[in-house]
């Protein structure tokens, strides 16, 4: 008996791209997508994948939410953050019994997935691969990034294994983890620098290479960082981002070293701005601030920790959504005004002002 196809409950940039290449490889897929013309430019043509990496095109189902049908053992969650809660009560009753549901999303939503369909039927994962949906029926699949799967529990179990191997049919570099958390928190870290690029027009590259706001990323890495510690989250490396370099231990320097680091990773993808910058300047949307940066200020304050720079940076990604600011440096500049404390090196008392 052949297996179940495997379900990507979105079909847009990540579910898309990760979907197309399991196809490719003999793993069936089911997409499903709520894009109406998106669904029926897959069922006519098939999912096409351009960019510099491979450049393909997979026949596969699709069906939007409401025409689903059957049970799946594996399931793809790979929806907008802020999406999660909806779409996995509408993909929850197509789940078996002993299935489960994979978070290919940014953020803490293996949380609400767990909420709906039990722990034990969630299974965490990291992606930083670059890539956009383009058209209907067409995403980009730009640079390679991590990607790393994880039980919310840290055990190694023979369906993780599994489920690493298919991911290998992806990407030959998929990481299997025993501490998921610490690279969701990590992307959170990351991520935040990546909400403060889009605030401008700027590529990520040169936003994180402007020697006017090192200082004030650096700080805002800073205090993303402080909350997981404090959180008793031990902190992971991918891609040029080491967050060691953002603890409050760390040399002002360090964090330089990094970001460097980061621009150079930036600068071989030709995704050139964040799915942020495009939701905010091309699909002219809201974007996954919300749920993405609010886990960090709420888990602050259940530390006893306040977080300035991360509540301002929401502040202004709601200024630009809704036409309030341009995308422009002096929107960035904005963000130095939060009253976070000053960057300096462990034992300077002067510090520089961020």
């Amino acid at each position: 008996m052949s297996p179940r196809p495997i379900l990507i409950w979105g079909a847009g940039a990540i579910g898309g791209t990760i979907g197309a290449y399991l196809q490719r490889a003999g793993r069936p897929v089911h997409f499903v997508d709520r894009a109406a013309d998106h669904v029926a430019a897959i069922v006519a043509r098939g999912l096409e994948v351009t960019g510099p990496i491979a450049e393909f095109r997979v026949p596969a189902p699709a069906s939007v939410p409401g025409d689903v049908g059957g049970v799946f053992d594996t399931a793809f969650l790979c929806v907008k953050a802020h999406d999660t809660a909806a779409a996995i009560a509408a993909l929850a009753p197509h789940l078996a019994d002993d299935g489960y549901v994979v978070s290919a999303q940014n953020g803490l939503n293996e949380l609400v997935i767990a909420e709906h369909v039990g722990e034990r039927r969630t299974i965490g994962a990291f992606v930083n691969f670059g890539a956009d949906y383009m058209s209907p029926g067409v995403v980009h699949y730009g640079g390679r990034g991590a990607v790393v799967v994880g039980e919310l529990d840290g055990k190694v179990t023979p369906r993780l294994q599994e489920l690493h191997r298919q991911l290998l049919l992806f990407d030959d570099r998929a990481i299997l983890t025993s501490n998921i958390w610490g690279y969701l928190w990590s992307k959170l870290a990351y991520g935040a620098l990546l909400f403060a690029t889009a605030l401008t027009d700027a590529s990520i590259a040169d936003c994180l290479a402007s020697p006017k706001h090192r200082s004030l990323l650096i700080a805002l890495g800073r205090e993303v960082v402080r909350v997981a510690v404090a959180s008793n989250v031990t902190l992971e490396s991918f891609n040029g981002f080491d967050p060691a370099a953002f603890r409050p231990e760390a040399s002002v320097a360090a964090g330089a070293s990094i970001l460097d680091a980061l621009v150079a990773f930036n600068r071989k993808s030709a995704k050139t701005h964040s799915g942020i910058w495009r939701d905010l300047a091309v699909r002219k949307r809201r974007t996954e601030v919300d749920a993405q940066l609010g886990p960090i200020a709420q888990a602050a304050t259940r530390q006893g920790l306040s977080a300035p720079l991360t509540l301002r940076l929401i502040e202004l990604v709601h200024d630009v959504e809704e036409g309030r600011r341009p995308q422009d440096w002096p929107t960035l500049d904005a963000l130095a005004g939060a009253g976070a404390e000053p960057v300096k090196e462990p034992g300077d008392v002067r510090g520089s002002a961020a």
